[in-house]
């Protein structure tokens, strides 16, 4: 049985993958410096070993491959001990190309927002149409309770980040996928700490666009501009459309939450979705699924009936406990669009009961304080607006939401944070936590703080 070992092996992606290949039949071992639940314990339920940390001594197994996940770097002690060895390395995106897609009908989700609650609807209405697919998602999909399977059919299923590679291969991730079938959802600058604008972005969806097959599908959002320049510099591929007044497939909100609307094919009715969840933009998503369904021969009349069974991703607007009439929420929000898009799907379902908008700065593009300006507005439709400040943060969150008409509190210390909010929340509340990490275990410290009040 062959060994592998995956440094950084708790992140979704790589996580996901390790999982993949146990089940392909390989010995499956990792570490990270960052082990924790819930990715740390899903896997070691899957009887995969993991190391805390990396001690380049790890190294002195001899492994048949090591793969790389894109959190490594030059410099850290275990590559530059990989490198002077010569062990045989490879990238997780490549490695799921060659062992796993190859022989695959590839369905792949991109956009700077809800690819993972996109591949997520997806996979699950192939699999209620009997396709039995393989997938390999970013999240953990409450339909299927595993982030990642092979499958029992020729279709897989995967989340397409725009992400680099590796270390050694600064390519973003998708362009190892070759989809046949490709929904491109959106595009927004995002990654800056990689990416210096949108036209660094546009290049590699161009990339990916290069390797769509001429007997395959794009499906576009007709919504998005940037996405039109990306078609601009050139396409091979069939396209479908979808939103705005120009796509092939629109909708027709029943409610305004968009929990019931219909879908338009070409101006014709050919199903209604009544879904649990809300929000215009995950409408659109659901619009892009039906698309590519079709493309594989499933009709909207089953596309449509499986989505009303679909449950969302955890870290979704999830619900993570309810006190005295006080709702705790986890969200993976942490983009300004994405932020905005969530309040105001919220928003739109409750009325006029009270949001609690509690945000972490957490990712690489918040930390560089590429998006301080947008952040204020993104909240605005929140009763209250909880900052947690990190002492690392290199710019001021305070100055950043300087002229919010939402009251606005910016605090450093998560056990005051939660305490402050437990004490201001009434019955009919809505506290909604949004950080695209672990938040330090902020929403138990909600709940407990809650339940002592």
């Amino acid at each position: 049985m062959k060994h592998l070992h995956f440094l950084g092996i708790c992140g979704t992606f790589m996580g996901s993958l390790a999982i993949l290949a146990r089940e392909l039949g390989f010995k499956v071992t990792g570490s990270d410096q960052n082990v924790y639940p819930p990715m740390s314990t899903y896997l070691e339920s899957q009887g995969i070993e993991i190391i805390n940390g990396y001690d380049p001594k790890q190294l002195a197994t001899p492994f048949d491959y090591i793969v790389v996940g894109n959190t490594m770097a030059r410099g850290m002690p275990i590559i530059e001990a990989m490198l002077n060895q010569r062990l045989k390395f490879i990238s997780g995106p490549e490695f799921l190309k060659q062992f796993v897609l190859d022989t695959k009908w590839v369905l792949a989700v991109t956009g700077t927002h809800g690819k993972t609650t996109t591949s997520s609807m997806l996979a699950w209405v192939l699999e209620y149409a009997g396709l039995k697919p393989g997938f390999l998602i970013g999240g953990l999909p409450q339909n299927f309770g595993v982030s990642s399977r092979l499958g029992g059919s020729d279709f897989f299923v995967i989340e397409g980040d725009e992400y680099d590679t590796a270390f050694f291969d600064k390519r973003s991730k998708f362009v190892h996928y070759w989809p046949k079938t490709l929904i491109l959802n959106n595009l927004e600058l995002d990654h800056v700490d990689i990416f210096e604008n949108v036209a660094a972005i546009q290049k590699q969806f161009h990339h990916l666009l290069r390797i769509v097959p001429s007997e395959g599908q794009v499906i576009v959002n007709r919504e998005e501009k940037n996405l039109a320049e990306v078609l601009e510099k050139g396409i091979w591929t069939p396209q479908v459309g979808f939103g705005g007044s120009a796509g092939d497939y629109t909708l027709n909100l029943l409610k305004e939450d968009a929990s019931v609307f219909e879908v338009l094919h070409q101006g014709k009715i050919v199903g209604e979705v009544n879904w649990e969840l809300v929000g215009r933009h995950n409408a659109l998503n659901a619009l892009a699924v039906i698309a590519a369904a079709k493309h594989v021969g499933i009709k909207e009349d089953v596309s449509t009936e499986a989505l009303a069974h679909f449950k969302n991703v955890k870290r979704r607007m999830e619900v993570r406990g309810e006190v005295a009439g006080i709702k705790v929420y986890d969200d993976f929000a942490h983009h300004p669009t994405a932020i905005k898009t969530t309040i105001d799907g919220l928003r739109k379902k409750i009325g006029t009961e009270r949001i609690f908008a509690i945000f972490e700065p957490r990712s690489n593009s918040m930390k560089l304080g590429q998006f301080q300006q947008d952040l204020c507005a993104s909240m605005q439709e929140a009763d209250h607006i909880y900052i947690y400040e990190p002492p690392t943060l290199s710019w001021s969150t305070k100055a950043a939401f300087e002229h919010s008409k939402s009251p606005v509190e910016v605090i450093n210390n998560l056990e005051v944070l939660a305490d402050i909010i437990a004490k201001s929340s009434q019955p009919g509340d809505h506290l909604l936590v949004m950080s695209n990490g672990g938040f330090g275990g902020l929403h138990d410290k909600l709940l407990n703080h809650l339940n002592k009040k």
